[in-house]
């Protein structure tokens, strides 16, 4: 299994790059399609939060995963509903009461996935069956 380089080993730009901007780029996207077709909205969104588990090969063992997630989870939560709010749309697909809901729950997946990434690193890391190089690129997240 060949890892990404670890998030805390690439340049700063890219760290906010990943970490930040992705998650949130990819928030507001999803929060468009809300507005727009629910099975579009449920595709973008399940990649989303699968994309975690590929965020957290970034990072080294469960803890370091699962702070990410943190972050990612509640800006990609958040920016869907930020997006979908400004696009003036309908929800297509039911939202949670109240809404914002809907950030704790991206939020509680984000941390438990991105954190299974990163314990995942960790396992292979240790077993030593890994190639550790930049060829893969970032996941989202």
């Amino acid at each position: 299994m060949r890892l990404p380089p670890l998030l805390s080993e690439r340049p700063r730009p890219a760290q906010v790059l990943l970490a930040v901007v992705v998650p949130a780029v990819y928030g507001a996207i999803t929060g468009i399609f809300l507005g727009v077709s629910e099975l579009i909205y449920l595709v973008l969104s399940i990649a989303g939060i699968l994309g975690g588990v590929g965020a957290g090969l970034e990072h080294m063992g469960a803890a370091a995963g699962a702070r990410r997630g943190v972050i990612a989870g509640s800006l990609f939560g958040g920016f869907i509903l930020i997006a979908h709010e400004l696009s003036g749309a309908d929800a297509e697909a039911h939202l949670p009461e109240p809404a914002i809901l809907l950030v704790v729950i991206t939020t509680t997946l984000a941390i438990g996935l991105v954190g299974l990434g990163g314990w995942l690193r960790a396992r292979e890391v240790r077993k030593g069956a890994v190639a550790e190089g930049p060829e893969m690129p970032g996941p989202l997240g």
